[in-house]
């Protein structure tokens, strides 16, 4: 954790923050709402979230059952790049 935390000191990546717009918002409760028979948690939301907002669906995560579920924008697969 300490070496996470000196590579965000030394600006080694950024930190996606959720916006408080209500288009955000209403995003995460349709996709978790889309997805709740896996169910999507709040995390997973925030992930898919920042990928639409990247442009791009390249996403890092462990969850491979889901996120092979998920779509970005409702259309494209998402391309874990843990396990590409």
């Amino acid at each position: 954790m300490l070496a996470f935390m000196d590579s965000y000191q030394q600006n080694a990546f950024s930190v996606f923050q959720i916006e408080t717009l209500l288009a955000d918002k209403q995003r995460i409760v349709a996709l978790m709402r889309q997805y709740a028979d896996l169910p999507m948690d709040l995390a997973d939301a925030s992930l898919v979230l920042l990928a639409e907002h990247l442009g791009h669906g390249r996403i890092l995560s462990t969850d491979q059952r889901d996120f092979h579920t998920y779509r970005c924008k409702n259309t494209k697969p998402f391309s874990n790049l843990l396990y590409s």
